[in-house]
């Protein structure tokens, strides 16, 4: 037996909204952040980060020294130059360090963890993303250290 449409509005309140969802999707789109190469070496085939809606999900970043395009050989260089690549990454997103909410560390020797944490806790102001401090084998390009992480945007900062 067939329904009779007796003049409820409902299919077209229906279709109003579902006339909605492509503006919807791509405003969400996700945002590729591509991957920044020191002058003179090749792309590589990842973003240094990837916005989906209000979570900002961070590649894996090392201390590049910039003159050899290798990880720098002390740690505690290494170490700042990681971080200053990540804080760049998250300011390329218009976000900041204090907008991390999970970080990643990996590790190739843990007696460094002292070492990192004093470099570390210096880029942040008040709290502390979560974070886990992983001891790993070999690193890409001789790294001792490798970070990577999610960051949330504020929601003061989502109508910029």
């Amino acid at each position: 037996m067939r329904r009779q449409n007796r003049g409820c509005a409902a299919p077209l309140a229906v279709c109003a909204a579902l006339a909605t969802l492509p503006a919807i999707a791509a405003a969400d789109a996700p945002t590729f952040l591509p991957h920044v190469t020191p002058s003179g070496t090749p792309p590589l085939p990842f973003s240094d980060a990837v916005l989906a809606g209000d979570a900002l999900y961070l590649a894996g970043h090392i201390g590049i020294d910039p003159q050899s395009g290798n990880a720098a050989s002390d740690p505690d260089t290494e170490a700042h130059l990681m971080m200053e690549a990540l804080q760049q990454t998250l300011r390329r997103a218009g976000l900041t360090m204090d907008d991390l909410v999970s970080v990643t560390v990996f590790c190739t020797d843990l007696k460094l963890y002292d070492v990192f944490n004093a470099i570390y806790s210096g880029y942040f102001h008040g709290h502390y993303p979560a974070r886990a401090f992983i001891g790993a084998g070999q690193l890409v390009r001789g790294a001792h250290f490798e970070i990577m992480g999610v960051a949330i945007r504020p929601s003061h900062a989502r109508h910029r």
